[in-house]
């Protein structure tokens, strides 16, 4: 579970303050709004687990419900308008896309509050939250770079927004950390979850030559084909080695359960202020599975000693020099790249094949 203090004093620190009422009498409502079906894997998944959990921390305090398999659109506005008719006064929203239709329903229910996961939206009961899994995706890179043998990797994307192109570019600096001959190839899918789709984009890149794949979609597709074809791949948002025991090097895991503790803690006392929350391995949002046994012991070595400075703050993954793909220097040694290039981030760094999609 993350710092409690750290989320506490993020919330505290924000600077508009919604006058959210008590509802120390009743168990307060939360709704959740899911892009993907909860499964057993996966970002939906993740988000799912985080909410059992604060139901059982927070026992008869709160009565939570969910929606499943959401498209990022009308149907999500709809969605999100019927939990506030069902009288839910704490509503997440867990994709991107959700952005707009979470902004226009927070603007016609001053009081309901709104939680956009990804986005960079804010209003006076509207915030914003998610996690630096881009760490997790520099960690497995040191991996890839580590195992590989034909020196090209494979990333299958979802679609071309900042935290996507965030973690295809960390997972190509991780890696190019320990092997600088590395090349990355991305297969864009157009889906948070679609295992066909997924899946047919994983035999590509092992045709392509890719002998270890990452992914920012949530099917373990990927890993499955990485087992049948004899190469390696990560689970993502959540532990995927039950799926592909022998391809499963590790997993950057989200574990939101703190995160949505704190902040239901927050609306029934009526502190909840507005504001953004960006939680990583330091906070314990990010989380790290175990690492398969195939993996030597100097890659082993190399992943946990940038693990304990990235837990520790002293090292942040997109830090100079870095180079965009035609060579130009976006950061110059040394220089950390500012949270706002971070959160708008729309180039590929030098290793990253083809371009991104408009």
């Amino acid at each position: 579970m993350m710092n409690r203090r750290t989320v506490l004093a993020t919330l505290a620190a924000a600077t508009a303050f919604v006058a959210a009422p008590s509802f120390a009498a009743d168990p307060l409502k939360i709704g959740f709004v899911y892009v993907g079906p909860v499964g057993d894997a996966g970002w939906t998944y993740a988000h799912d687990q985080a909410r059992l959990a604060m139901e059982k921390e927070l026992a008869g305090k709160v009565k939570t419900t969910y929606v499943e398999n959401v498209p990022e659109g009308a149907d999500a506005e709809r969605v999100i308008r019927k939990l506030v008719a069902e009288g839910n006064k704490l509503i997440f929203t867990t994709s991107f896309g959700y952005m707009n239709p979470t902004e226009k329903v927070a603007k016609s229910a001053p009081g309901v509050v709104f939680l956009h996961a990804t986005g960079f939206k804010t209003g006076k009961n509207m915030g914003v939250y998610e996690s630096r899994l881009y760490e997790g995706a520099y960690l497995d890179g040191i991996l890839a770079g580590k195992m590989t043998k034909s020196n090209t990797l494979g990333f299958i994307a979802s679609f071309p927004v900042p935290e996507v192109i965030r973690n295809i570019n960390a997972f190509t600096l991780g890696a190019q950390s320990v092997n600088p001959k590395i090349k990355t190839k991305v297969i864009w899918v157009n889906s948070w979850y679609d295992p066909a789709k997924e899946r047919q984009a994983a035999e590509t890149l092992v045709a392509q030559g890719a002998d270890v794949m990452a992914q920012n979609t949530d099917s373990p597709a990927t890993l499955q084909v990485a087992q049948e074809k004899g190469v390696y791949a990560f689970g993502w948002d959540s532990d995927m080695s039950k799926f592909a025991p022998k391809a499963h090097l590790t997993a950057a895991t989200n574990d939101w359960t703190g995160y949505y503790v704190d902040t239901a803690k927050a609306v029934i006392a009526g502190t909840w202020k507005t504001g953004s929350y960006n939680g990583g391995l330091k906070e314990g949002m990010v989380k790290m599975s175990k690492l398969n046994a195939v993996v030597p012991a100097d890659a082993a070595k190399a992943f946990e000693e940038k693990k304990a400075a990235l837990t520790a703050g002293t090292f942040a993954p997109f830090t100079g020099p870095i180079k965009d793909q035609s060579g130009a220097i976006k950061y110059a040694a040394g220089v950390k790249a500012p949270e706002k290039d971070l959160m708008s981030m729309n180039f590929y760094v030098q290793g990253v094949d083809g371009a991104i999609p408009k």
